[in-house]
């Protein structure tokens, strides 16, 4: 954490260097963050960089009254956030309504698994919102307060998502299963 702030120090005053030993550190987070909003590879690339080069133009002004990461993780949600709206807008435009489908996240043996797979295809489904906060507190075990730090929400929007995902799910399974509970 000190030497985190020793490079944010340097990377206020102009220090490329210790900016970029900063984006390092984050970018892979950052990516898999916008990565789990967009859906899509590709976009969460371009929203990963956009946001870097936001955070670098933000930077003199960053005050630390959050870890560097919480702001840099609200700064790609976001982002994402956005990206996701002019995507989504271009789409109903276009009267695209086609989905990829999602690969599926392997199992602890390495393995995909027809559950896992079902399931990344029903999170696939849930708006961006939802799908960062089940990512964050379930796949990142982050709590609800961070969570709400991280996206910039209220702790009771955060919550609100979590329930409705829950219930969106819970239900999408369900009928999958033929209406089995």
């Amino acid at each position: 954490m000190a030497e985190e702030r020793r490079l944010i120090a340097r990377a206020q005053a102009g220090d490329t260097a210790a900016y970029r030993a900063l984006v390092e550190t984050h970018q892979a987070r950052a990516y898999t963050l916008a990565l789990r909003i967009l859906r899509s590879a590709e976009d969460a690339e371009e929203v990963a960089q956009d946001a870097f080069v936001r955070v670098w133009t933000a930077l003199p002004g960053f005050r630390g009254e959050s870890s560097f990461g919480t702001w840099l993780y609200r700064i790609v949600a976001r982002r994402a956030f956005d990206r996701a709206q002019v995507l989504r807008n271009r789409r109903a435009r276009e009267q695209q309504d086609e989905k990829l489908p999602e690969r599926a996240a392997p199992d602890a043996e390495g393995h995909d698994t027809f559950e896992a797979a079902r399931l990344q295809n029903l999170i696939a489904r849930l708006s961006p919102a939802q799908r960062s906060v089940v990512t964050m507190f379930y796949y990142e075990g982050r709590s609800v307060e961070q969570v709400a730090a991280l996206l910039g929400m209220p702790e009771n929007t955060v919550k609100t998502h979590l329930l409705r995902a829950r219930a969106t799910l819970r239900s999408a399974w369900n009928v999958a299963d033929g209406g089995a509970s």
